[in-house]
């Protein structure tokens, strides 16, 4: 699970870098590593995962776009953690 959460963290600072500045002032990927546990495992999702998912769904559809994000946002445990928030994905 470690190695898990450090890959996942590795490749969201990555694709952060590779982010578009428009992007970086709202749609911020990393703010999303709070839900990371929640996303590699069957732990229920934090408070604040929920909070930043909430924060982050306008962006969800241009993460969903992204080949490098779409992997880790569109993953069926991913898509559990948002319900779960009360954050259904949105149609894109």
């Amino acid at each position: 699970m470690k190695a898990s959460y450090i890959a996942v963290c590795t490749l969201l600072v990555l694709l952060l870098a590779k982010t578009e500045v428009t992007m970086a002032v709202t749609c911020n990927p990393t703010q999303l590593s709070p839900c990371v546990g929640a996303m590699t495992s069957s732990n229920p999702p934090s408070s604040l995962c929920c909070s930043k998912i909430k924060e982050q769904k306008p962006c969800l559809c241009q993460y969903l776009k992204n080949p490098n994000l779409k992997k880790f946002v569109d993953s069926p445990n991913a898509r559990k953690v948002a319900n779960t928030c009360g954050t259904p994905f949105p149609k894109c």
